[in-house]
């Protein structure tokens, strides 16, 4: 008997192969829903069984004691973070070491990807003291709301005044830098007074990789508890599936890579600077990349307390071993 379930995740194009069927299995029947917001309620009343989490806030509800989901240590959306600092194009600014006593503005202060840009920073022996913070909304279509939460520091980390865009503040140059995920309308046209904060982005982010050892991982897979417990075989079977369509995908997409006319230049460049297995899921595989991001949660004050990598996936871990 196949067992149904609804998996709620960005609009990944790796996932494709999955919703269209391209890769199934015979025990679990996938139901792909692709949302555009997050976070997204997993279990209880919610109609989904499984859903892409951040891993920053799953992390924080684990260490405040919150049981509800199963992480299951595949990583649905990684990424280096150096091409999210952006400045403007007549700023001096070009190295990690120029936003030593800067100010610079964040969309959120919790987020896993801007934990990770500030890791970049500490990386380069900036730490968080080191630099004025603003929290704020990106530009004047995305709404007002509070971005920092508890983590509020008078006079280091605090709210964008007047609730100003940031993109407008940096435009007049009062914020040095922006970090974020998403490009703001206008990035993209050659007429941009924007720009990304370093020179060669490519450069930096492979240099990275060798230093830690890893592309850092953002979301999370994550999958209700209650079914965990009544089907312990479900977290396994759910990864293996997101594997296989990413690596038929991946295989799809070096065969059909005329969709944009740099786009072979770019798989070839992630697969001669990269191992192969720079997104493999699993404990092992993810074991350092999880350790130093809950260090740096930790260093970074957002973290109450350390975890070790088996509080955070020793759930799906017992899973695996009782299917």
């Amino acid at each position: 008997m196949t067992l149904k379930i609804r998996l709620a995740v960005r609009d990944w194009d790796y996932l494709t192969p999955l919703i269209l069927g391209d890769v199934s299995s015979g025990a679990l029947s996938v139901e792909v829903d692709r949302v555009s917001t997050m976070p997204v309620t997993i279990g209880g009343s919610s109609p989904y069984n499984a859903g892409e989490a951040s891993f920053s806030r799953h992390l924080t509800g684990l260490a405040q004691g919150e049981t509800g989901t199963v992480a299951v240590p595949n990583f649905l959306m990684r990424g280096f973070r150096h091409g999210c600092i952006i400045t403007r194009k007549d700023s001096p600014l070009t190295t990690i070491e120029d936003l030593a006593g800067k100010r610079i503005g964040v969309t959120g202060w919790q987020d896993s990807g801007n934990t990770w840009t500030r890791a970049i920073l500490r990386h380069a022996g900036i730490m968080t003291d080191d630099v004025s913070w603003y929290a704020g909304r990106l530009t004047a279509e995305h709404p007002i709301q509070d971005r920092l939460g508890a983590f509020h520091q008078p006079g280091r980390i605090e709210a964008m005044p007047d609730e100003e865009p940031m993109m407008d503040s940096l435009s007049r140059g009062w914020l040095d830098a922006v970090f974020t995920p998403f490009m703001p309308s206008g990035f993209f046209e050659p007429e941009s007074q924007f720009r990304q904060l370093l020179p060669d982005c490519r450069a930096a982010q492979v240099a990275y990789f060798y230093s830690v050892g890893y592309v850092p991982g953002i979301h999370i897979l994550t999958v209700d508890q209650e079914l965990v417990e009544a089907e312990p075989w479900v977290p396994q079977v759910l990864s293996d599936l997101i594997d296989c369509s990413r690596e038929m995908w991946t295989a799809k997409r070096r065969r059909y890579a005329d969709t944009t006319p740099f786009m072979l230049d770019e798989m070839l460049h992630t697969a001669r600077s990269l191992p192969a297995s720079w997104d493999a899921s699993g404990i092992e595989a993810n074991r350092k990349m999880t350790s130093d991001f809950i260090g740096q949660m930790y260093d970074q004050a957002i973290l109450p307390k350390l975890l070790s990598v088996e509080d955070v996936f020793g759930a799906a871990e017992e899973a695996r071993k009782i299917a």
